[in-house]
């Protein structure tokens, strides 16, 4: 199995052992780490992990567990850094159908790393790019 992004919803959902992640998408993730393939996520979900944490939106034990991930000597998760070729790629998804921002930059990592994206967001889905739900 090949590395994979998730997307801020994937990444906690998969994390909380959250059943609105699709058994398609949790399919995915386990065979990655099964394979020993640490799931990738973007700097700008970490980021909005907090934010959601914040407002209330989501449990602490969402940001804990995602600090636990990223952590140790071989860690599940590898944080992907928003850099300048991330920033070339958002160019490359199209504003006029996934508007958002952090969208655009989660897309954006994903399309840089030539990796697949986890996402249940349908404006991604139609852009073409690889994803899975």
């Amino acid at each position: 199995m090949a590395a994979l992004l998730a997307d801020t919803r994937a990444v906690v959902w998969y994390l909380l052992g959250d059943p609105r992640l699709s058994v398609r998408a949790e399919a995915a993730l386990e065979a990655a780490a099964a394979a020993g393939d640490p799931l990738q996520v973007a700097s700008i979900s970490v980021v909005e992990v907090v934010y959601l944490v914040e407002k209330g939106k989501l449990p602490p034990l969402a940001w804990q567990r995602l600090v636990e991930a990223t952590s140790g000597p071989v860690p599940a998760l590898v944080v992907v850094p928003l850099d300048l070729a991330v920033a070339e790629a958002v160019r490359r998804i199209p504003r006029d159908i996934v508007s958002d921002p952090a969208d655009r930059i989660i897309a954006a990592t994903a399309l840089h790393l030539g990796i697949p994206l986890i996402t249940r967001d349908q404006r991604i889905q139609s852009t073409g790019l690889a994803t899975i739900w």
